[in-house]
């Protein structure tokens, strides 16, 4: 789900797509996100199933009330995403006004998702390790560690690389906006 949700962010800030059609970069970037919500969605149906299977209760972490949440937003994101961007009915000042807002909403649910996912594995990690516990530091709880380190570190490179003006797609001339 991250990395394609992470592939959607940056098709518009690669250069080397910045000779495609932005026509098409659209439909790349609306398809990477459709992917990533229904991801989302299997995800979430399996870990219902699942927590149901085992009579384990359902939203009572702050893991899966930030999932939820994130879910929730993002499916709002797509639906308005292709509402106002992809369909040619919305008025170019207002996807104007709206792409701001657009492109901090999708960083946002883009963190809060990377944020979701650290607090799962953790809680997964502690629930799982009984001996030794997840506090003794088993190699388990060192790989979960690094590899939630790895995580926050492609996040942020992520952010970094969706922030940065001189990666941001050159404006096309004389082309009819969709």
């Amino acid at each position: 789900l991250v990395s394609v949700l992470s592939s959607a962010i940056i098709v518009y800030r690669l250069p080397w797509t910045w000779k495609c059609s932005k026509l098409l970069m659209k439909f790349i970037h609306a398809g990477l996100n459709t992917i990533a919500m229904i991801l989302a969605i299997v995800s979430m149906v399996a870990v219902f199933e699942y927590h149901n299977a085992r009579n384990i209760p359902n939203m009572y972490s702050l893991h899966s009330w930030i999932g939820l949440t994130a879910v929730i937003f993002y499916s709002l994101q797509l639906f308005l995403g292709f509402a106002v961007f992809l369909l040619p009915f919305a008025p170019v000042p207002l996807r104007a006004a709206l792409m701001p807002i657009h492109v901090y909403s999708g960083l946002t649910i883009f963190a809060t998702v990377i944020a979701t996912a650290l607090m799962g594995i953790t809680e997964k990690l502690i629930f799982s390790l009984k001996t030794p516990a997840y506090s003794a530091s088993p190699r388990e709880a060192s790989f979960v560690n690094c590899l939630g380190l790895l995580l926050v570190i492609f996040g942020a490179l992520i952010l970094w690389m969706a922030s940065r003006p001189h990666w941001k797609r050159p404006p096309e001339e004389n082309v009819k906006v969709l």
